[in-house]
């Protein structure tokens, strides 16, 4: 799916500049799936794998798209810079995977420290200080369940990418919204409903115990090879294909990195098992938008507010093993 040409006419010269520096190409070998597009669970062999790139391109273009500002587009287009390998894996190895924002430490230093990235933000009258903080301009990223522009492009992403919706599905999306407040707002009654309720399955994805399960294994993994010094810290910020190569080429990683991409189905248990079994909760995703004068969609369609309700109770006090 190139949706892009879906989020703006054109790609204004400014992002593509930003785009094309090193810092932030390397973040065409980061996955958005978080490392689980290598095993084989049947769910993520079937979806298109995504980038960070692709994803950090889009979330610019729609700041943009929205604001007209090159600031706020340019904190967009940057506020995964910092994203390490396997993304939100390393939030589980820092024990900040309920939260997910261990990760993000590093984007100013990571701007800052970018010669290319000084000279394209310098040529366009902007300094790290403008763009370091994507938090602070509400459309670009603001609390959940609101819809920001980073929450809209990861869904409308995952949504094509998982089968859930077409692409046409997907504009349509895209073409009711409005920006009121620091928020992404829908026009129409139903379509802000049918979007509700897609987020709402893409929601029951990222917290499915194959994703759980891959998760916490692989930040194991990385654990293991950053004691054994196959890894370095440093390597967490290069690139997968780069990373995936130390880890099958290190006795004491290989087999394990072999074993993660077999992966094909996840059992269940109340209590563990033997050796392998792991207990994971996660991060419960999920968007509430705004209706043009109704309000939240929750209170316009009280039936997805019970689907809500539902979802933010699920429970994960079981344990997990792959096989």
């Amino acid at each position: 799916m190139d949706r892009h040409p879906l989020y703006h006419h054109d790609f204004p010269g400014f992002l593509l500049e930003l785009a094309g520096t090193d810092v932030v190409l390397r973040l065409q070998g980061v996955g958005m799936n978080c490392g689980c597009e290598y095993t084989s669970f049947p769910l993520f062999r079937a979806c298109r794998p995504v980038s960070r790139y692709e994803h950090s391109l889009g979330v610019g273009l729609i700041v943009w798209h929205f604001t007209g500002n090159r600031a706020q587009a340019a904190a967009g287009l940057l506020h995964d810079i910092s994203t390490p390998v396997f993304a939100h894996v390393v939030d589980f190895l820092n024990g900040d995977h309920i939260r997910q924002e261990s990760t993000e430490a590093l984007t100013e230093d990571f701007i800052a420290e970018s010669s290319q990235l000084q000279a394209v933000l310098g040529k366009y009258g902007l300094t790290t200080a403008h763009v370091a903080d994507y938090h602070r301009y509400p459309l670009a990223d603001n609390d959940a369940p609101r819809l920001s522009a980073d929450r809209l492009e990861y869904t409308l992403c995952n949504l094509v990418s998982y089968g859930v919706c077409t692409q046409a599905e997907v504009g349509a999306f895209y073409e009711d919204l409005d920006a009121e407040e620091g928020e992404l707002v829908f026009r129409t009654p139903q379509t802000a409903a049918t979007f509700t309720r897609a987020a709402l399955a893409m929601a029951q994805i990222y917290i499915c115990d194959e994703d759980r399960f891959a998760m916490e294994y692989l930040a194991g993994l990385i654990r293991g090879a950053l004691k054994e010094r196959i890894l370095t810290a440093t390597d967490l910020y290069r690139t997968e294909p780069e990373v995936i190569a130390k880890l099958e080429a290190a006795p004491e990683t290989a087999e394990a990195w072999r074993r993660f991409r077999t992966f094909s189905r996840v059992l269940r248990a109340d209590t563990p098992q033997g050796e392998g079994w792991l207990r994971v909760e996660a991060k419960k995703r999920y968007i509430d938008p705004y209706i043009q004068g109704l309000g939240r969609v929750s209170a316009a369609f009280p039936e997805i507010g019970r689907e809500m309700a539902d979802f933010l109770k699920t429970d994960f006090d079981y344990w997990l093993r792959g096989e």
